[in-house]
């Protein structure tokens, strides 16, 4: 059984047919160990290796072609890096149901703080 963080592009299904019906131009994007990804979560050693599919697809992205992303869940912490590598690329970054971390932390950053607050809410219940 393959493990992974989050789910792949398969959970984008239904909103993909109605955003390019809108004439809107679609990718969803597996990501590293993640739906039809091959490689097992095991063998990925940071968030930038995690990110390599997006990394990638935003690196063959033409001069002057700008893109929305939108990140579900822990693919907040991917958008987030790339809208760090490629600022000029991105006209919007959609945080879904996701964790949003800021670019002068480590990315795990935000999910310390997060772990660290629910971990104080169960203390007073």
């Amino acid at each position: 059984m393959k493990k992974t963080i989050c789910h792949g592009a398969w959970i984008w299904h239904k909103l993909k047919p109605v955003l390019e019906a809108a004439g809107h131009k679609v990718t969803a994007l597996d990501l590293a160990a993640c739906g039809t990804e091959p490689r097992q979560i095991e063998e990925i050693g940071s968030f930038d290796e995690y990110s390599e599919p997006l990394l990638t697809f935003m690196e063959s992205l033409p001069k002057g072609e700008k893109v929305i992303l939108v990140g579900e869940s822990c693919g907040g912490l991917n958008i987030a890096i790339a809208a760090d590598k490629y600022r000029e690329k991105i006209a919007a970054a959609v945080f879904h149901n996701s964790l949003m971390p800021d670019t002068y932390h480590s990315p795990s950053y935000v999910v310390d703080k997060d772990k660290s607050a629910n971990s104080m809410r169960h203390q007073w219940k």
